[in-house]
């Protein structure tokens, strides 16, 4: 059972946190929400979950209606929310079992699914929650996510302030989910792990710009990009910002991303006027677009 989604809106207060989205995760499918903070995802994942109610537009999960079927999709999805909320004073184990148990479940009888997580965080199972490392926590609540066998999971930003080896070990055990057919809606702010879902949608101030295949959406970049690097980052920027033929300029790592107006850019000719500015080591190559830069190009 996947996720549909019919022109959802949602405002508070007068500011618009989504407007008229829609989207289609296919059962099974592993689909990013990638955007940046304050993009609307929270919100949308809210909704999907009965947590919130949308102003207008109609969603399901795992074939139920959100407003009319709120308690089957309660018993039928996983959520991992943004901020780690388990029980801080209850041990490992012991959260596994309050959740195992209000679902009406154990944890013994879907174990299959949980103990490639699990294993990780047993020799830690008398620990309280609020004692573990980063890495731990996200375990423990992805476990806490599974117990109950889901056929739809929701991760809101599960990776965001873990270290780079965990981040790395979550989407392992996310593909291995996907295996068992669970459908997974994951959101985050990284745009480097958009490039390990199925399908992605890009989305920026409540709106999605994009949805496609990760490389799908790279291939629409429109235009040569360039990586340029020189003696003084903060020279080069403002110097190509007020260059006659710059059409997008932004840091990159250690090289800026740039792109020009012109169909044939003039790579001496830009050098040039950068040693005019004062800039030295200067150097340009042509790059491949990024998710990111993709992403930049639909939000200006």
């Amino acid at each position: 059972m996947g996720i549909l989604v019919k022109n959802i809106s949602k405002s508070y207060d007068k500011v618009t946190a989504l407007s008229n989205i829609s989207l289609d995760v296919k059962p099974g499918e592993l689909f990013g929400l990638i955007g940046p903070d304050g993009a609307g995802k929270t919100t949308l994942f809210r909704i999907l979950t009965t947590l919130l109610i949308a102003d207008k537009g109609q969603a399901t999960v795992a074939g139920f209606d959100v407003l009319s079927d709120y308690k089957s999709i309660r018993n039928s999805v996983g959520y991992m929310p943004g901020r780690f909320s388990l029980y801080q004073d209850l041990t490992v184990e012991e959260n596994l079992n309050f959740f195992a148990t209000i679902f009406g479940t154990t944890i013994a009888e879907n174990y299959d699914l949980i103990k490639d997580i699990y294993v990780q965080i047993e020799p830690f199972k008398n620990r309280r929650a609020g004692k573990l490392s980063g890495g731990m926590k996200q375990k423990l609540a992805l476990s806490c996510a599974l117990i109950h066998k889901p056929k739809v999971l929701f991760l809101d930003e599960p990776t965001t302030g873990v270290d780079p080896v965990s981040r790395k070990e979550f989407w392992e055990m996310l593909k291995r989910l996907r295996q068992k057919g669970i459908t997974i809606l994951v959101s985050t702010p990284y745009m480097d792990e958009a490039a390990l879902c199925d399908r992605i949608a890009l989305i920026q101030g409540g709106k999605i710009l994009e949805i496609d295949i990760p490389k799908a959406i790279v291939g629409h970049f429109p235009k040569p990009l360039y990586n340029i690097s020189a003696s003084n980052m903060y020279s080069l920027i403002t110097s190509l910002t007020h260059y006659e033929h710059t059409y997008s300029v932004f840091p990159f790592g250690e090289f800026v991303h740039y792109t020009d107006k012109r169909e044939a850019m003039n790579v001496e000719e830009i050098k040039s006027y950068l040693v005019q500015q004062g800039l030295t080591n200067i150097h340009i190559e042509r790059t491949q677009p990024t998710i990111e830069d993709t992403f930049m190009e639909l939000a200006k």
